[in-house]
């Protein structure tokens, strides 16, 4: 039988995730209103992008939870590629491609996703509880 511990490279209280993460909030946030609002500016284009990508993926990693890391951000880095040409497909296929519909679009697929994340821990954590 094998005993696995972990240890922290950091020293307490400076575990700097939650800093990236409101980061990576921010930044992606900032990308989907440059593309909602039409803005010219140059960093349009890579922070809508990195909206694109993030996005579905912070929904499909909240679902990966208790997965090894690296293979909860493959996977989640993946599904959102595969989501994202999902919608780009079912526009063009209806012909009613544009970038801010697909931003709104990935928007409410994501919030989709951590909204059913989120029910389903509830409902878990409430199963616990009787």
């Amino acid at each position: 039988l094998m005993h696995t511990t972990r240890t922290s490279s950091t020293a307490p209280g400076r575990d700097l995730t939650p800093l990236l993460a409101g980061a990576a909030t921010a930044v992606g946030g900032l990308g989907a209103l440059l593309a909602l609002t039409g803005s010219d500016s140059p960093l349009r284009a890579p922070l809508t992008v990195f909206f694109l990508l993030a996005a579905p993926a912070a929904g499909i990693a909240a679902a990966l939870r208790g997965f090894d890391p690296f293979a909860r951000v493959l996977t989640s880095l993946a599904g959102s590629v595969v989501l994202n040409m999902l919608v780009a497909q079912g526009m063009l296929a209806t012909h009613r491609w544009s970038a801010r519909g697909g931003v709104v679009a990935m928007a409410v697929l994501s919030a989709l996703i951590l909204l059913l994340v989120l029910m389903r821990r509830r409902r878990t954590a409430k199963g616990r509880d009787l």
